[in-house]
């Protein structure tokens, strides 16, 4: 049995505050270390065609003694090998599935993992590990690596100490949140997810055209220095242990872990009403977040014909519209209470709008990002939340991060998917991976018909009134 303390109010909204910032910049940080490789991609295989035409002009005006100058489009390295050959789309996307099949696998064993560790050990390691792997990366342009199993492999270990972030953080912010307002609070803490990104993409953009390992590298120790701040100032919970003499004025909590027996309550989760249809509509709804997460600036490069730091710029408007949907679906689910009709009526608008982008409407950017994020940012949160601090749970608040993970688990195994489906179906043509969204888009919104149809007919009208 641990003894803890609730230390009175005013000290415990600073707490509160400060609890929502730390988590919020800590995976601010995981998001900022994924975006590189998306903006890094039009770097890795440029288009040389350009670069070779000067080579036949001054052949052809050569004298016809002297031996003509190889093209150079043969001599010059324009792109990165293994990257420069007809199947790099191919090649790219196996290092997106890579990634996302690693962390995919891995988030369902880190929930279980997590739950048994303190978060703030569990989660610093994982972000010093994700800072390591992420410089790796980079150190294979300084040390002019051209091996894909080397690149492949990095991925792999950063998708697997990346698991650690989300069920931790999700877990700390729900220790310190009750359900009130939760869609809100979540809405606005879960635009880390768009400002990382951002973030990425800026700091990205800034190397990638002089020295694209340096867009790996910046973010790498961003990620590591976070990782110690975390370790140094994060607070769990609400609760703090304490040895200390403990005056009247301060009321007390007692909190009693169960050992291994918590997972005992997470492992029946599935048979929660609404946890198989948002656990699988949000499998839908990550292929396609991610999809624009990894793919975007290379589209944007090839459809638009700009350089990778104006594309890569141009592809933060989808971000920016994320933190405004993920907003937007966190305040409306509050105020009707229904969480599965709001992701529903999102993921309608977002398939036509997905189609709009696809024929170069770039400025539709913020309104697509706003409207395919906004339920992918609802389930992983607030919904998680919900479901995770149900009442069959009885109040384990520890089960917290393996509901997390299962929820997250699966909805990751989207987010490999679509990135690698990208890759294969990209060589006939961008069209094909737009449908291949817009279809998702709608897959999505159909396993969400039962629990729409539940909410709408309910005379409860409670945030979390699906998963009771």
């Amino acid at each position: 049995m641990k003894l803890y303390i609730t230390l009175p109010g005013g000290i415990n909204d600073i707490h509160l505050t400060l609890a929502f910032i730390l988590t919020f910049l800590l995976y601010t940080s995981f998001h900022l270390s994924r975006k590189p490789i998306s903006i890094v991609k039009s770097e890795l295989h440029k288009n040389c065609s350009s670069v070779g035409e000067p080579a036949t002009v001054v052949s052809s005006s050569r004298n016809s003694q002297h031996a003509p100058l190889p093209s150079l489009l043969s001599d010059l390295d324009c792109s990165w090998k293994p990257f420069d050959k007809s199947n790099y789309k191919q090649l790219l996307g196996a290092m997106d599935y890579s990634f996302l099949c690693a962390y995919a696998v891995g988030m369902y064993l880190s929930g279980i993992i997590g739950e048994r560790l303190p978060i703030r050990l569990y989660l610093t390691v994982g972000m010093l590990g994700s800072g390591i792997f992420t410089c790796l990366f980079g150190l294979g342009y300084i040390y002019n690596i051209h091996s894909l199993g080397f690149y492949v492999s990095v991925q792999v270990a950063n998708g697997l100490v990346q698991t650690t972030g989300w069920p931790s953080v999700v877990t700390c912010i729900s220790n310190w949140f009750g359900k009130g307002r939760r869609g809100l609070i979540m809405g606005l803490w879960n635009s880390h997810t768009s400002v990382g990104n951002i973030l990425g993409s800026l700091i990205a953009g800034y190397w990638v055209s002089s020295n694209w390992g340096l867009s790996f590298i910046v973010p790498g120790l961003i990620i590591g220095a976070m990782g110690l701040i975390c370790f140094l100032f994060l607070i769990e919970r609400k609760c703090f242990s304490t040895r200390m003499r403990i005056p009247r004025s301060v009321s007390l909590c007692v909190y009693v872990r169960k050992g291994r027996g918590t997972n005992s309550y997470a492992s029946s989760v599935f048979v929660f009403q609404g946890v198989i249809e948002f656990s699988l509509s949000l499998l839908f709804a990550k292929l396609v977040s991610y999809t624009f997460l990894f793919w975007l600036p290379l589209y944007i490069t090839k459809a638009a014909h700009l350089d990778a730091k104006k594309a890569g710029d141009l592809s933060t408007l989808f971000d920016v519209g994320g933190i405004v949907g993920g907003i937007l679906a966190g305040l409306i689910s509050d105020k009707l209470g229904k969480r599965a009709t709001t992701c529903a009526v999102m993921l309608l608008l977002a398939a036509p709008t997905v189609g709009v982008v696809m024929h170069q409407s770039t400025c539709m950017l913020l309104v697509c990002g706003g409207l395919v994020n906004g339920p992918y940012a609802l389930i992983t949160t607030a919904v998680s939340a919900d479901l995770g601090t149900h009442k069959s749970l009885k109040g384990n608040a520890r089960a917290l991060s393996t509901v997390t993970a299962i929820i997250d688990g699966t909805g990751s195994v989207g987010a490999a998917l679509g990135p690698l489906l990208a890759g294969l179906l990209s060589a006939g043509g961008w069209d094909q991976v737009f449908y291949m969204l817009m279809t998702a888009d709608f897959l999505a919104l159909l396993l969400l018909l039962r629990l729409v149809m539940k909410e709408l007919t309910s005379s409860k009208s409670r945030p979390n009134s699906t998963v009771e």
